[in-house]
This record gives C-alpha cells, structure tokens and sequence, in this order.
C-alpha cells in the first residue's frame, strides 16, 4: 500500500459528512463566492469609466451592516458629512447608495421615477412576511401597478375627502379620552394606546369598515404590536438575511420572525377578511371599504386571497405606525415646550373659541398649528430611512455611476438636519413655517425641492 494511502486510510475512514459539515462548506463557499464578488464590484464603471459612488470599505461578506444595528440614521449623517450627499455602501451582496441631498432626491426619484421607482424584492419583507403582495414591497411590475390601482381608489385625495367625517370624530374622541384618563390633568397618562387606537380605527374604517370601542378591545394591542414587528423585522438596513443569500436557506432567529408574522398577519387580518366575506355572501348589509372592494373585484383583477390578505395587512401596518408615531411625539414635546403651547391654545381660542373642538375645515385658518404639525414632522420624522427603491437600468449621474439593481435610500434624517434649509435643526421651533402656507401634499410638488417643508412621509 502507498504509504500516504496508509496513514490517510483511517482518517477517511472514520470521515463522516454530517449536516454540520454540510452547513460548513455552504458558508465556506458562498462566503468565497461573495468575496470576489465584493472585490470585483467595488471596480463598477459605466462604458465611460465612471465609478459608484465613493463610500465606506466594509467588511468582507457583512459589508457595513455591523455599523448599522443601533440608531443607523447617525451612522448614514456621519457618513453623509464625510462622503458627501451621494455615497455607496454594501451589505452582503447587495450595493446601497445613499441620498442626502433634496436636490438630488427630486432628480433621481422624481425626474427620474420611471427608473427609479421600482422596489427591491426583500427576501423577509416581500417574499417571507407579505408572500409577494405588498404594494410597497413589490418590484415595479404588473401585478405592482394592478395592486397599486386598487390601493389608489381609497387612498385618492377625493377618497380621503369623503371620510373627514370619521378623522374628526375619532381625534374628538382621543382628546376626550386622554382628558378623562388623566382625571383633567391631575394624573399621568400614557398616550401611547390612545394613539394608536386613534390611528388604528381611521384605518380599520378605510380597510373593513369598522372600528374599536376602546384601548382595552383586543385588536388594539394586537394590531400594534403586528405593526411594530413588521417594522423592526423589515428595516431597510435591519437584517443581513437579504443580503446573505445562504442564510435564507439556513434556520435562524429573522427567518423564524419573519414566518410567525406572516402567520400572524394571516390570522388577525386574514380572519377579518373571512368573516366579511361570509356576511357578503350571506346577503347582508356591509359597509363600503377596501376589502369590499377586493372581494368584489377579485375575479375580474384575478386576486387569490392572499392577495388581499396582504394588501390589507400593508394598508394596516402603514396606517397604524405613521400617523401614531407623530401623534405621540406631538404629545411628548407639546407640554415640554410651554411657550409654544401658549401660542398654540391663543390662536385655537380665537379662531375655534371654547364651545367646540377643531375640525379639517379650521385647519385654514390655523396657521401655527399646521406650522407645529410640519415641525414635528421634521424634528421626529418615525421613519428616518425612506422606502428603499431600486433602479431598473444602469444610470449615471454627475458622474457616478449607479448599477441596474442597486438600492437606493432617502436619508431624512440629514435632510431634515440641514442647517442652511432648517437654520438651528436641532431645535423644535414652528417659527420655521409660519411664512409656509402650502399642506404637506402640495409641498411636495414644489419646483425647488429645498423649499419643500420635509420629507417624513416618503419622495412623492
């Protein structure tokens, strides 16, 4: 026997492939494949020789996402002070370039939407969590565009018009409550419930037609808490299962989240959807809402239920978490600013008088207090990295070249600190808009993207 067959013979011999071994050469693999994978598209050009955005290095297969687990938005306005407005980085195999500039935001987003309008398909968020059906998780496609119609035609501006009705009285009854859990002021009251119920019912009566009667029914706590794991499962820098190919494959603590929350999504909205759908068969009076509307529709749009399963469940988590959000910073900083505050009640004074609460038609002849809803808005934005969008064709611009693919992010938090747009942006100050007398919705059509009054719900 050659003597190297004889001393290797019982090392192979007593070899065995286990799964852990499998596991082993799976990431040994991949993570050489995603090494030179890292290396060769750091060198990206466009046929002229133009190059990515500049942009911290990273580390091999992670990229940067060990320096964006904690409060990334300070990690991204570090970067944008020192890389500039327009800067790349990699997480796993996937390149982001990053914007901090209005400017830049209207060229790309808007100028340039038809490019860049298309959204990565996330493998926890779109694939695992919403099962293909998210209209804001989608690529831009026909199924997007088929999916987006439907979400229009409730959420147009003739649409939200119809239903003021139902956002007077609900916010009539947060007042009232929060008056009477706090016996008048004399006690400390969590708004955080009240909040949220408050913004739950407004998009419950938009979804199902129906509402809660109190913070203590069921559904209050439970469709808060389904809007809250969505958002800290789905972040856009929040977890490498995206970006790792492998670890879609291997059983770990984001996968496993991101399955129970499908399922739960499919239990609490899901079931809702069921028993609508048996009162309509049934013949019996519902009211008019969007899951009427799906079920209505949904031979003719070619809907599966799962379809509208999710399509609700995106219409509840977004509608839930934003306006909840602001309403609770609102609450936070109102009473630690009393001179503010002063100025807010002498203007409701005079112009509501103290026989009757505010209604959207006042709003008008509020000044400071639409300027005090713009600031909160820009001092406590709830969502400080915009929606991720992808481009569906190489780009370049100014000279940087933007690869077909790469994941481009809106980051408001810089935007909304930018001292020569907002001059002391630390500072909770609704001076800064009183000469803005445009709402949110008209300001973001403006020609000069520097006068738009801030960027906490989205590009568009």
């Amino acid at each position: 026997m050659d003597p190297l067959a004889y001393i290797l013979s019982p090392i192979v011999s007593s070899f065995q492939i286990t799964p852990q071994f499998i596991s082993l050469a799976l990431v040994i693999t991949t993570s050489i494949y995603l090494l030179v994978r890292q290396y060769d598209s750091q060198n990206l050009t466009d046929k002229n020789g133009n190059h990515i955005p500049v942009g911290p290095v990273g580390l091999p297969i992670v990229g940067s996402f060990p320096f964006l687990t904690h409060y990334p938005e300070l990690t991204l306005d570090y970067w944008a002070k020192r890389y500039g407005p327009i800067y790349s980085f990699w997480l796993g195999n996937q390149l982001f370039v990053i914007l901090s500039d209005p400017n830049i935001v209207k060229d790309l987003m808007v100028t340039n939407g038809a490019i860049f309008s298309s959204r990565k398909d996330m493998f926890l968020k779109s694939q695992v969590i919403l099962a293909g059906s998210g209209v804001t998780v989608t690529p831009y496609n026909d199924q997007w565009r088929k999916h987006r119609r439907i979400a229009a035609s409730w959420l147009s501006k003739s649409a939200v018009e119809g239903y003021t009705d139902v956002l007077d009285y609900e916010t009539s009854v947060l007042v009232r409550e929060l008056f009477e859990y706090g016996k008048a002021g004399s006690v400390p009251v969590n708004p955080q419930p009240h909040a949220g119920r408050c913004s739950l019912n407004n998009t419950l009566n938009i979804v199902f037609g129906i509402r809660t009667d109190s913070i203590d029914h069921p559904l209050v706590a439970r469709a808060l808490y389904l809007s809250r794991e969505f958002m800290n499962c789905t972040g856009p820098v929040s977890n490498l299962t995206d970006f790792v190919p492998i670890l879609q494959h291997i059983p770990n603590y984001m996968t496993t989240r991101a399955r129970k929350l499908h399922e739960d999504l499919l239990e609490t909205y899901g079931g809702l959807i069921r028993k609508f759908e048996m009162k309509l068969a049934s013949g019996d009076d519902v009211p008019d809402c969007l899951v009427k509307t799906m079920l209505e529709t949904r031979e003719v749009e070619k809907l599966e239920f799962i379809d509208i399963a999710m399509l609700a469940s995106t219409f509840m988590i977004g509608g839930a978490e934003t306006i909840a959000s602001i309403t609770q910073w609102f609450t936070a900083l109102i009473p630690a600013y009393p001179d503010i505050q002063a100025k807010a009640h002498e203007e409701l004074d005079r112009v509501v008088g103290r026989d009757r609460l505010p209604t959207v038609e006042d709003k008008k002849y509020l000044p400071y207090i639409r300027a005090i809803i713009k600031e909160v808005g820009r001092y406590r934005n709830p969502f400080w990295l915009g929606s991720p969008h992808v481009n569906t064709q190489d780009f370049t611009y100014r000279g940087q070249f933007i690869p077909k693919d790469t994941v481009l992010i809106t980051n408001t938090y810089t935007m909304h600190h930018n001292p020569q747009r907002y001059p002391e942006p630390f500072a909770f100050n609704p001076d800064r808009y009183l000469n803005d007398h445009t709402l949110s919705s008209e300001s973001t059509n403006l020609a000069n993207a520097m006068e738009r009054d801030h960027w906490a719900f989205g590009v568009g």
